[in-house]
């Protein structure tokens, strides 16, 4: 069987890639803040405001869902979805260390 490199990273940043591509599209940022916006949301409501397809807003919307960014329940027809407030606060925190590593890097080498 092939070794994986990604299983020779903590798993913090296989978890910090893993949120990071969730949010490697414009239309998935999109998504999340139309939904930072309101409680819950319909898929409906989210193609209103996005400019995509019913199909491809639902493909973004399974990304991140897959992620844990967002929850989603599906009622006959309907799909209601809202953020995780626990991921969001997750990926805050990751984002909060990078940035601070970074910092205490000093100047950069190549100015």
């Amino acid at each position: 069987m092939a070794n994986n490199k990604k299983d020779e990273f903590q798993i913090k940043e296989r978890r910090f890639s893993e949120l990071a591509k969730a949010l490697s599209h414009p239309a998935r940022i999109a998504v999340l803040k139309t939904l930072a916006g309101k409680q819950t949301c319909v898929c409906g409501e989210i193609v209103d405001v996005i400019p995509l397809s019913q199909s491809t807003v639902s493909q973004h919307l399974k990304e991140l869902k897959e992620a844990g960014l967002i929850k989603g329940e599906i009622e006959g027809q309907r799909s209601c979805y809202c953020l995780n407030q626990e991921c969001i606060e997750e990926l805050k925190e990751l984002f909060e260390e990078l940035i601070h590593e970074v910092e205490q890097s000093g100047p950069s080498c190549c100015s």
